[in-house]
Parts: C-alpha cells; structure tokens; sequence
C-alpha cells in the first residue's frame, strides 16, 4: 500500500532532486500535463535517469504518440508502474499491459513486474465505464481519478463549491474510483489538493479521504506529503484494536462472530483490521 504519491515535473533536474529527499511513499515522474511538448525528449532522458525501483512514470495518453516515445525512453529503466491517464476505458489499460510485455523483454526486466494506475476518470465517456477495470488486467495496481481534466471536458468553469466540497460530477466522479476499486479488489487513491498553501484543508480532505476508503493520496507539492502520510497512517489506538481484532479471529478460525469489549466483530471488521494493519506497517517502514 502506499499512502502518499507524489507528482514530480520529469524535466527539471532540481525538483527531481528535491522530491527524493521528501518522505513520500512514492515519486511519479510526469511526462504529460506538467511538461511542454517541446521540453519531452529532454525530460524523457531525465525520467530514464531518475526512474528504477519504487519509482512511477506517468507518461502520455495511450492514444499519442509520445505515448510510445515515453514508454521507450524509461522502461529501459524499470519503474515500479506507469500512471495512465486520460484513458477512455480499461481496454487502454489492457493494452498499456500488452506494451509493457513487449519492453519488459527487450529490457531483461521481470515479466509482469510493471505495474499500472489509471486516472479512470478524466475522459467523460470513463466515468461510466470503470467496472472494466475489475477484470482487465493483473497489472492494476489501483484506481486513481482526476477532476481538473473533467472539469475542462465538461465545460465547467469550477469543480468545488463555495466550502470546498466537490460538486455532483465530480463527487460522483470520486465514488465510482473508490467503489470500483473495491470491486477490483485493489486500493483506491485520492486526487490531488490543488491548494498546497491550504495545509488545514488538506488535512480535514486526507482524514476524510481514509475515512471514505480510500488507501493514499496524489500530491502536487512536497509541502503536502507530510500531512497526506499522518493522514493515513493509523493511531496506536486503531492499531492495538485491530491487532486485538485479529488475535481474536486468530484463536476462533471458524467464527464469523466475536466478542471484543462489549461489541459484537464479524468478517468485515477483520477485512478492516488487517487494512489498518497493512497501513501501520507501510509508515512504519517509511519511518525507519
């Protein structure tokens, strides 16, 4: 699982610098919405250097051809995953799968070892298409969403009200990527805070975030990081609980049912238990 994502401009030596000494769970290095066409090829030897382990290229839409001259320049370096936007439904992340074989060959690199994460909702036409990404690929490493590219698509001139809160679309926009990501039985992630001033407001959309289900957060500023991971990193108190939770169904193997003070706790509260458990362990390997 990882709590924090953060998107890194692939053509600027200094904030790629800067971004590893950020305690984000994971960098992705972006080749698309933050970079100027003219500035790609040199960005993408950039993206080739920085890429390895742990780290994420978010390249172009499938449907250019920069798309390809992305994928060519950094797989030869073997990132974690490629971000996939502005996809029109999980058939481009069935075929970005299908080109990741092919580099993974060539390149000597394990076999299905790239993962992907699509920004399922930036096309209109995606929103409504996202059950296809419950069998599409083993690939998938979760669901992502983006309400900016939305907004432009519709013709909106704002996504959030006058209090923050996103406006129907988009609200229903971020429900269908948390509900199918459950379906495909893979994390959800949040979209960015476009605020990064707003540290308060960060704060009360993470914990409102983690408490919705999703697993972590995109971030757009190194800024951000520290407050998305405190966010999504459970109290002791939730972890001795589940902990608790799961000694108990430990010692009954059998029980769909258990007692714990006072509470009735059956499966679901076991699914949550080992979720809290997984996200106390990702910030406890973060912090050493």
């Amino acid at each position: 699982m990882i709590r924090s994502f953060l998107f890194v401009p692939a053509d600027s030596e200094r904030k790629l610098e800067k971004a590893k000494s950020t305690n984000a769970d994971a960098l992705i290095l972006d080749l698309e919405d933050s970079v100027t066409p003219d500035s790609r090829p040199a960005a993408r030897e950039l993206a080739r250097e920085h890429a390895g382990p742990g780290v994420w290229v978010r390249i172009n839409p499938l449907d250019t051809e920069d798309a390809d001259a992305d994928l060519e320049a950094v797989m030869r370096a073997g990132p974690a995953g490629i971000v996939l936007p502005k996809p029109w439904n999980a058939g481009d992340a069935m075929e970005l799968g299908f080109r990741l074989s092919e580099l993974e060959q060539e390149h000597d690199l394990e076999p299905a070892s790239t993962r992907i994460l699509p920004i399922c909702t930036e096309r209109p036409e995606a929103v409504f298409s996202m059950g296809g990404y419950v069998e599409a690929t083993d690939r998938l490493f979760g669901l992502t969403w983006g309400a900016e590219d939305l907004a432009a698509a519709l013709g909106a001139t704002r996504n959030r009200d006058d209090d923050g809160n996103w406006l129907p679309p988009y609200e229903l926009a971020r429900t269908h990527c948390l509900i199918y990501s459950a379906a495909a039985g893979v994390p959800a992630i949040d979209t960015v805070y476009t605020d990064f001033r707003d540290t308060q407001g960060l704060a009360r959309y993470a914990s409102n975030a983690r408490r919705d289900g999703f697993s972590g957060m995109l971030a757009i500023h190194p800024a951000q990081i520290d407050t998305i991971n405190d966010a999504f990193t459970p109290s002791a108190a939730e972890v001795e609980r589940a902990q608790r939770i799961l000694a108990l169904f430990a010692e009954n193997p059998d029980a769909g049912v258990v007692a714990l003070d006072g509470q009735m706790i059956d499966r679901p509260h076991l699914t949550q238990a080992e979720r809290i458990v997984r996200l106390a362990e990702v910030a406890r390997r973060s912090n050493s």
